[in-house]
């Protein structure tokens, strides 16, 4: 986004993230230069741009970022031009015996010997972050996520937006689970990702807060709740100042009012772009359903108790669509007059609600995923709790044919 007066859902922008690995071995590779190359300088790029699409580096050498170059207001055609340029990158791979891999976690690389922190632009920024933290583990180096990124203009369409951001986080492992691996195990979540996500800053709890953001609706109080408490936590550390709050905030959505945006981060990759858009035009459907009121009242979105959302995210993160949402509040907001329900039914229920807003061919790619199940599930019904590091590879080369091909693995 850029600092334009968009207003609530003019614009969006995707971010998609992936692995680079070796394909005879499955091993993470540190070559995401090899794909963005060197500038006229004879300098390593550390950003690209083909025509609507741009290319970067994420903090570790093994992971590349397509993502929309500008702002978009359409995800007509987004799944195609990401193809396009997977498949481009995939050609330049070829020539080190390297692709892409989908999914949000690699489920046998070892962080502590194969970490590779980008070395080029913005390095000192990733030395700080190493310096601190340790980025030498899966919370920074073996996590690939798909961003979305949507427009607000002013404090009473941030307020909407957040409001509804924060009832939706809850439900994103359930239909995007795609990390039930690690170690060369079965982790016992099926988002692995999130579970290792919100640990992963315990040294300054403020930063990553309880994952489900504050109840918080202008960007007055924004600053004082986190930004401010964020910039006194992290100042002992961060003594150069390399590190800016905007991006330190690791909370599960993340307000950019520097871009008159709210960037949500819970989203699981998954294995080919065509299921990516068709999770995002899912994600903004139901968001544009609160907004709407076609669910509960803003006053109501806006009352709900944080730690129970925190109990709902729990139990996706660890069960996916099969988790059991046992909260009568939280159901009754989406027109379900229960005290129970598993979340794959809630799911669908939705779907139909928000339909209209979603287009012909993402339905048909969402009806699919719901009664498929999610990434997550289907892996480990394939594979077991722990798999070979050979079932592994077979499995998750099928997984990048899947990317390759921009096609739902079934």
């Amino acid at each position: 986004m850029s600092n334009s007066p968009w207003h609530l859902f003019d614009r969006f922008g995707l971010e998609l993230e992936y692995m680079i690995v070796s394909k005879e071995t499955g091993k993470v590779l540190p070559r995401v230069d090899a794909v963005l190359g060197k500038d006229e300088n004879g300098e390593n790029r550390s950003d690209l741009q083909h025509g609507d699409v741009g290319l970067s580096n994420e903090l570790v050498s093994h992971v590349l970022e397509f993502k929309c170059a500008e702002p978009a207001n359409s995800f007509a055609g987004w799944s195609d031009r990401f193809h396009q340029e997977i498949l481009a990158a995939n050609e330049t791979l070829s020539k080190i015996d390297a692709e892409l891999l989908p999914t949000a976690a690699h489920p046998f690389m070892d962080p502590m010997t194969e970490t590779t922190l980008w070395p080029y632009d913005c390095n000192e920024i990733y030395e700080a972050y190493d310096r601190i933290f340790d980025c030498r583990g899966h919370g920074w180096a073996n996590l690939q996520s798909t961003h979305l990124n949507i427009s607000f203009c002013g404090d009473e369409e941030f307020g909407k937006l957040h409001a509804a951001i924060r009832l939706l986080l809850p439900l994103i492992p359930a239909f995007a689970a795609s990390s039930p691996y690690l170690d060369s195990r079965y982790t016992g979540y099926k988002d692995a990702r999130i579970e290792t996500y919100r640990h992963n800053q315990e040294k300054i709890p403020s930063i990553t807060g309880k994952v489900i953001p504050e109840a918080i609706f202008t960007e007055a109080d924004y600053n004082e709740k986190i930004f401010e408490v964020v910039k006194r936590d992290i100042a002992p550390y961060d003594t150069d100042h390399l590190l800016n709050h905007f991006f330190l905030n690791s909370r599960g959505a993340i307000a950019r009012f520097d871009r008159g945006a709210v960037e949500i981060r819970l989203v699981d990759i998954q294995e080919c772009p065509k299921a990516d858009v068709a999770l995002a035009e899912f994600e903004m459907a139901i968001l544009k359903g609160f907004a709407k009121g076609t669910f509960a009242s803003l006053e109501v979105q806006k009352a709900f108790d944080t730690d129970k959302l925190v109990k709902i995210l729990f139990a996706t993160v660890k069960d996916a669509e099969e988790a059991l949402i046992q909260d009568a509040d939280y159901l009754k907001i989406f027109g379900m007059e229960t005290s129970e329900m598993q979340a794959k039914d809630l799911l669908k229920a939705i779907l139909q609600k928000v339909h209209s807003d979603i287009s012909a061919e993402s339905q048909t790619v969402l009806e699919k995923i719901l009664n498929r199940g999610t990434l997550a599930t289907v892996l480990v019904k394939k594979l077991g709790e722990k798999p070979s590091q050979k079932a592994f590879v077979q499995e998750y080369a099928k997984l990048a044919h899947s990317l390759a091909t921009n096609t739902l693995y079934m």
